[in-house]
């Protein structure tokens, strides 16, 4: 049986981003500490598409206080985008 065509193996960079981001969603990591882990990962590893998702969360994350709803489909889109590749 032949091998499997396969997705590229996801960079570093988007493995510690989908670590991050379960663990904030499961509320291990605070807005604070989320914000701060996203600043000290590079994104020079993701694609275009992933890297401006990357962005809309640092953007919501600076801006004022928003509930946790939102912030939450902010960081399901960014975990779409980071599976999704492109």
């Amino acid at each position: 049986m032949p091998p499997r065509a396969s997705a590229s193996a996801p960079s570093s960079a988007e493995t510690e981003l989908v670590t991050l981001l379960s663990h904030w969603l499961a509320r291990h990591v605070d807005d604070d500490g989320l914000q701060k882990a996203l600043g000290e990962i590079g994104d020079g590893e993701l694609s275009p598409a992933q890297a401006e998702a990357v962005d809309e969360l640092r953007a919501e994350l600076a801006g004022p206080g928003g509930n946790h709803a939102e912030r939450e489909m902010i960081v399901r889109e960014t975990l779409e985008a980071l599976a999704l590749g492109g």
